[in-house]
């Protein structure tokens, strides 16, 4: 019998049909055009980022601008006339050098890795009678060395603006790390610089310094011990406090010299979670990863405040009474302490657990009594993580304090020595979201806000930033930024002017040079060209408001369209969604959207929205998440989805999937287990589908302490068999933000309730796996499969 002949063509469609998803559709869904799709749409925004170079007079800077795919300028500004030079490179605008920096001067930090903007030149120069090595930083951390300067001889290098370099002598010993900036500068070595003050200290044994330098202190074996500098004497200082319970080896001193504050701590046991590496690229066999990971209702430290105070040349302990922090959140055995500059108390915080309660609370030195400075109490919780901004003014005896106790985040004025509340400086129903400075000889309060709408006689998206000013006493405040978008701020070195960029998702940004004094606009500097962009067939996203569950609070969100969008059309609806009270995730600014949009190509709408329970919006709408992360704000989400489809004929709302990772994934996986009736299909990556098993942090935060029935009411785990419709799970198997096991003990419950799902767990991949190319195109092959047809 003849070899059997197969023609190459047919053998290929048949690999080719073998391969493929099939997806019970006529729409031809074509893949490799969606995961094309952040190439296609790469460098087409021009004129977009404006990064300014103050000059040595105060009154003028550069900035170099991308004009082009491959093309740019370089752009002189003078503040005072607002005069506009550019030129093509930088020597044609003449920028002078910048002064020469002395490596003796600098820190030694070798965490922060290189990166890579313009091309800059530095000119090194030894000073040292040794020979000094240098080393350029790359951005994974490693050391690549460049050649070494003997005494006295000088060298230009081409780098690059944010290269990092470090400088060694012949000993090997670090003398300082330099990042490089987009002007040519020089840098003198001439010695040692300073080690960081927020490297780790590995030398358990360390000596503290006094302001003085008189005493310095350290810890051997558990105890403290002190030495004289002058008498060249040392000793063990001895307090009644258990032996087991060692100091730690953080010692905050007053700027007298007259005390010291130290920790004493009970050791607690620390958790561990144990992560197999399956394919280690150095050996055959798995690879066991064990790291400390502390959960919800797990036993905290309990440190023990000793104030040490001079008196006849001996330091007294005094074991501070913990009456008003007895039951501090904390995964530290210390507390952070710091000092009035009269060396008259110190300060700290105290969270306490279950973070309904937050205090500063003050220790006089003298008497070593604790009083409260300020208190906060709720019902719910306290944002401790991004509402308790303080000020000190010591020399007004003032604290600058920011609370939402009346329902919006707002700024108040404290006496900080009798903890009196002297007046609220900002009111409104809108929240103040950061603070940037602080003026305290003209009293006033540079921050940023947002729900500000109305000011300028128009509706405006309620998470729109905008740069304000007021006064210590509540007065004179003035919106500074105009533009009805999200601002961002760059102040010149004088404060006397501010750069504004500003945006939305459906506005290009543009950047205005204004007066800081009225915000009175001085000139644009650029309006962002993407004519390109657009050309491309990318769409601009649609911004969207309706009614939420209470039918008063607006739900604000983006609808984003296909390239090949036709309205004629019926497009199935796809969900992007993150719900942690953290934050709000709809985005605000202008930018591509790449992960959204290539969803979209595959022929879906996109919708991202904030319900309520999530952050800035006010207390009554954040508190929705209390002890209740499962409800995600889906209420408020389906109603918003239902209002935008009324006269959007083509969402096709009997096609919704629903997609996220982290505690998105969480929320992805509930949308299929509350809200089946809604959403057919759900992608879930790396979910923190059961709060018992995620991060301490994060998870009391939110759901509170000590563990209650409400953990279980939000677990998927314990929901599983409640599951209706398309779901899959991803997982890192080296997930190191939220434990792989949360996910596994989901499959074990799906398998037990004898459910259909899929399972792709991602190897060498930690927190994020769907983001990996491979995780990214089986959740884009798993939505068209499911979604990309008409449902009966």
């Amino acid at each position: 019998m003849p070899p059997l002949r197969i023609r190459s063509t047919w053998l290929c469609a048949l690999l080719f049909s073998c391969c493929l998803v099939p997806f019970a559709s006529a729409d031809n869904v074509d893949i490799r055009r969606a995961l094309d799709l952040p190439a296609k749409i790469d460098n087409l925004v021009f004129r977009d980022r404006v990064r300014a170079n103050w000059l040595p007079d105060g009154q003028s800077f550069w900035y170099q601008i991308q004009t082009g795919p491959t093309s740019k300028e370089y752009v002189l500004i003078h503040t005072k006339t607002a005069e506009r030079k550019t030129a093509s490179n930088r020597k044609e605008l003449r920028l002078p050098e910048a002064d020469p920096i002395r490596s003796s001067n600098l820190k030694i930090d070798l965490r922060k890795p290189s990166r890579t903007g313009d091309p800059t030149r530095l000119r090194f120069v030894n000073e040292l009678n040794d020979e000094v090595k240098l080393y350029w930083l790359s951005p994974s951390g490693e050391r690549i060395e460049y050649g070494s300067l003997q005494p006295n001889e000088e060298r230009i290098q081409n780098t690059f603006d944010g290269h990092k370099w470090l400088l060694t002598n012949s000993k090997k010993t670090n003398l300082a790390t330099y990042e490089a900036d987009v002007l040519d500068s020089t840098l003198i070595i001439d010695g040692e610089g300073v080690t960081n003050t927020n490297e780790p200290k590995s030398d358990t044994k360390k000596s503290k310094q006094s302001p003085n330098g008189k005493w310095s202190l350290s810890i051997d074996s558990g105890r403290i011990i002190l030495h004289d500098r002058d008498s060249k004497t040392t000793k063990a200082l001895v307090t009644k406090l258990d032996e087991l319970s060692p100091f730690q080896n953080q010692f905050t001193w007053s700027p007298d010299s007259s005390a010291f504050v130290v920790c004493n701590t009970s050791v607690v046991s620390r958790r561990q979670i144990t992560i197999v590496e399956s394919s280690p690229k150095d050996q055959l066999q798995p690879k066991l990863q064990q790291l400390e990971y502390i959960k919800p209702g797990d036993p905290l430290p309990q440190p023990t405040i000793v104030l040490f105070r001079l008196h006849d040349e001996e330091f007294h302990p005094h074991i501070v009474d913990n009456d008003l922090f007895k039951t501090p959140f904390t995964t530290s055995e210390r507390l952070d302490v710091h000092w009035s500059p009269d060396s008259s108390e110190f300060y700290f915080d105290y969270n306490e657990r279950g973070h309904q309660t937050f205090r500063i609370i003050a220790v006089e030195r003298e008497s070593g009594l604790a009083r409260v400075v300020v208190e906060e109490k709720s019902a719910t919780f306290i944002d401790y993580t991004n509402k308790t901004w303080r000020h000190w003014v010591h020399d007004s005896n003032e604290l600058l304090w920011m609370s939402e106790r009346n329902n919006w985040c707002h700024l108040w004025l404290y006496n900080s020595k009798t903890g009196q509340l002297k007046n609220q400086i900002t009111n409104g129903s809108w929240p103040v979201r950061d603070v940037l400075h602080v003026d305290e000889q003209r009293r006033e309060i540079w921050f940023m806000a947002s729900g500000l709408a109305g000011s300028f006689d128009r509706e405006e998206d309620p998470y729109h930033l905008h740069l304000c000013r007021v006064d210590f006493g509540g007065s004179g405040f003035v919106q500074l930024t105009e533009g009805d978008g999200n601002h961002a701020i760059q102040f010149s070195p004088d404060r006397d002017f501010f750069i504004d960029a500003w945006s939305r998702v459906d506005q290009p940004k543009i950047h205005e040079l204004r007066q800081c004094r009225d915000g009175k606009l001085v000139c644009v500097l650029e309006t962002a060209d993407i004519s390109q962009l657009l050309e491309s067939g990318w769409q601009l996203p649609e911004r969207f408001s309706a009614k939420g569950r209470d039918g008063q609070s607006d739900i604000h969100g983006i609808i984003i369209k296909p390239t090949h969008f036709d309205p004629k059309r019926k497009y199935p609806v796809v969900e992007q969604i993150y719900a942690g009270p953290h934050s709000a995730f709809v985005p605000q600014d202008f930018s591509e959207l790449e992960r959204q949009h290539q969803i979209a190509e595959l022929g879906f709408i996109v919708v991202q929205s904030d319900g309520m329970g999530t952050n800035h919006r006010g207390k009554v709408f954040h508190d929705v998440c209390w002890k209740n992360l499962k409800d995600a704000g889906f209420p408020d989400r389906i109603a918003w989805i239902k209002t935008a489809s009324q006269n959007r004929p083509w969402m096709d709302l009997s096609r919704v999937g629903i997609y996220g990772g982290s505690a998105g994934g969480q929320s992805a996986m509930r949308a299929l287990l509350d809200h089946h009736d809604f959403y057919h299909v759900a992608v879930a990556d790396c979910g923190c589908h059961d709060n018992r098993m995620d991060k301490i942090w994060w998870n009391e935060q939110w759901m509170g302490w000590p563990i209650d029935d409400n953990y279980r009411a939000s677990s998927n785990a314990e929901d599983a068999h409640r599951l209706k419709g398309e779901l899959m799970l991803i997982v890192g198997e080296l997930d190191k933000n939220v434990d792989p096991a949360s996910t596994m003990q989901v499959v074990g419950a799906l398998q037990k309730a004898n459910k259909v799902f899929e399972f792709i767990p991602i190897v060498g991949t930690g927190h994020g796996a769907a983001e990996t190319p491979y995780g990214n195109r089986r959740r884009m092959e798993f939505l068209a499969k499911h979604l990309l047809f008409e449902r009966p």
